[in-house]
């Protein structure tokens, strides 16, 4: 049986390392997000933080965040999956700074303004995890029925 290829952006610094039994894995520079699928970088992408980066994009970093957010809505499935828990924010478990209430409000309003999932997921291997599910489910669904241009 043929096996996706998971596309990790060469400019993922601490890149996630899949099951090989589920997927290959390939870098290469997307055009959204850190994640995505070989044949399918144009329609789907995970973007991935840990905590204290979500933290300061959010609240810093806005304007750049603002572009990414965009690329990703233009794409049929996308989300942020960020290595830590709501709880980790409104306890401040990050560092930046920035008020818990603040980055609470930036994510709220990244999923309901910006119109992107974020999945908080509560530590790095759950975080990879959901990344892998994500994409593998986005394969299969589309190895049954395969997407037509309109």
């Amino acid at each position: 049986m043929e096996k996706p290829v998971i596309l990790i952006d060469t400019r993922e610094q601490e890149g996630f390392l899949f099951d090989p039994a589920d997927a290959g894995m390939e870098r290469k520079a997307l055009p959204a997000g850190d994640y995505s699928l070989a044949g399918l970088a144009d329609r789907v992408a995970v973007e991935r933080k840990s905590l204290d980066d979500f933290a300061s994009t959010v609240i810093h970093g806005r304007a750049r965040f603002a572009v990414e957010l965009k690329k990703l809505r233009d794409l049929e499935a996308a989300c942020v999956v960020v290595e830590g828990n709501l709880s980790d924010i409104l306890a401040g478990r990050y560092r930046g700074g920035a008020h818990p209430n603040s980055v609470f409000g930036a994510a709220v309003s990244v999923i309901v303004d910006g119109g992107i999932p974020v999945f908080f997921c509560s530590d790095r291997q759950i975080a990879r995890k959901f990344t892998q599910e994500y994409l593998l489910r986005f394969w299969r669904k589309n190895r049954e029925a395969p997407h037509v241009p309109e």
